[in-house]
């Protein structure tokens, strides 16, 4: 296969060859699929706000219950916290491949709609709630207002909630659970194996021992970020981070518990 690619590209070019590659894949009935649900999606929620649930371990300093009529995304195997939570997330959103192929099975039984990376196509059952977005990585990308034509990792899971959570509509997304803050040791998107608990998110067990992860890229990270900061704030929204103890610092910053009436934090 890779001297069959190189003749490819010697007779038509390296971009060339990337752009017949590219509707070939388009022409994959799940990429249809996907790109046919999308739009089904877009300014569904317009006007209102909604909760970004990183899976930093403030999540054990939040009082997350005050969540559960809220309009939530949750990332990677935030599911893990669900009984704690007391309510599942409205919305999964993964796009790691190593995370979507140890956690298949966990997260095609998730209820709530799916958005996973087109490159984990072949990792996971494609059910009725599940997209894949044509995700893309690196610098050469950019915030995506229009998902139908791509989605920015933008080196974090969180990039592409917000992503989502612009294409359907929300005037304010809060952050929750983005510490930004974490404890390794190599190069940014290494792919590691734990051995040992995880200090790194809400449960030791998250990425625990045997686990394989890519280890973080912050300041890829807060690039993204400063990115989405200023196409929300160009287009009259908003991002706030309402992380307890959180170490990013792109966004206005406010109190958690600030955001919801004192009866409901007194029930709570």
């Amino acid at each position: 296969m890779p001297l069959l690619a190189n003749s490819i590209a010697q007779v038509i070019g390296v971009r060339n060859q990337r752009a017949l590659y590219r509707s070939i894949e388009h022409l994959d009935p799940r990429y249809r699929t996907s790109m046919r649900r999308l739009p089904g999606y877009h300014n569904k929620h317009a006007g209102k706000r909604c909760f970004v649930i990183g899976n930093g371990p403030s999540l054990r300093n939040t009082d997350m219950s005050l969540l559960k009529d809220e309009i939530t995304f949750g990332t990677n195997r935030i599911y893990m916290n669900f009984d704690n939570m007391g309510f599942e997330t409205s919305y999964h959103v993964c796009v790691n491949e190593l995370v979507v192929e140890q956690c298949a099975k966990d997260i095609a039984k998730l209820k709530m709609p799916k958005f996973l990376g087109w490159h984990c196509r072949d990792l996971i059952d494609f059910t009725p709630d599940t997209q894949f977005l044509w995700t893309r990585s690196g610098l050469r990308s950019w915030f995506f207002t229009d998902l139908t034509e791509g989605c920015w990792e933008g080196s974090t899971v969180t990039m592409v909630a917000i992503q989502l959570a612009f294409y359907m509509g929300f005037k304010e997304v809060v952050l929750i659970g983005v510490d930004h803050s974490y404890k390794f040791e190599g190069n940014p998107h290494a792919a590691v194996t734990s051995q040992g608990d995880d200090p790194n998110h809400f449960d030791p067990n998250y990425f625990g021992k045997g686990f394989k992860w890519h280890l973080p890229d912050l300041q890829g990270s807060e690039l993204s970020y400063r990115v989405a900061r200023h196409v929300f704030e160009t287009s009259g929204r908003r991002i706030v981070d309402a992380t307890v103890g959180g170490k990013l610092q792109v966004f206005p910053k406010v109190d958690y518990y600030s955001l919801f009436d004192a009866a409901r934090s007194r029930a709570a």
